[in-house]
């Protein structure tokens, strides 16, 4: 059975349930090297802080039983790209394969399409991970390019596949 989610804005008293699902080789060897490992307090309280100071918000942790498990948001593009913005997500370990990341993906989808005027949203995913690909497959987004050895992570070149969804209408 898959446990029940809910969206939300990150907030103060997050810290501890982002430390623990953050500090995480698995999460962070697929995200970019913003994403700090090991991930610590100190990471937490800083991520909360510029989470919390947005007056439309972009990005919203992932929510189970209470807990902030996760996270999915945007990046809103500017000048010739300000029709496009970004979309990044991850779930602690212990909630994978179980349907609530599509879930979460598809309702920020809505969420960016609804709020802010936009043309297209993507993200690109790192070739080692089939499973994020298959998120955004689910949630409506196509393969639009695989660009070949774009990503440098841990001394390897990676290539990157990037998706699209495109505002329908």
């Amino acid at each position: 059975m898959k446990p029940s989610y809910h969206l939300r804005r990150w907030q103060k008293g997050d810290e501890r349930s982002l430390v623990r699902y953050a500090n995480n080789y698995q999460i962070w060897r697929n995200v970019r090297d913003a994403f700090p490992h090991p991930y610590t307090s100190d990471d937490a309280f800083h991520w909360i802080h510029l989470c919390t100071s947005e007056k439309i918000p972009t990005v919203f942790a992932i929510e189970v039983d209470g807990e902030a498990v996760g996270c999915v948001g945007i990046v809103l593009q500017k000048d010739i790209f300000c029709k496009n913005a970004e979309i990044g997500y991850w779930l602690g370990e212990p909630f994978w394969g179980k349907g609530i990341i599509t879930e979460a993906v598809l309702e920020v989808t809505d969420y960016a399409f609804r709020t802010f005027n936009l043309q297209r949203l993507y993200a690109g995913v790192m070739a080692h991970n089939p499973a994020s690909m298959k998120v955004l497959e689910k949630a409506g987004y196509h393969l639009e390019a695989i660009l070949k050895k774009s990503i440098y992570k841990e001394n390897t070149f990676i290539d990157e596949h990037l998706y699209v969804r495109f505002r329908e209408g």
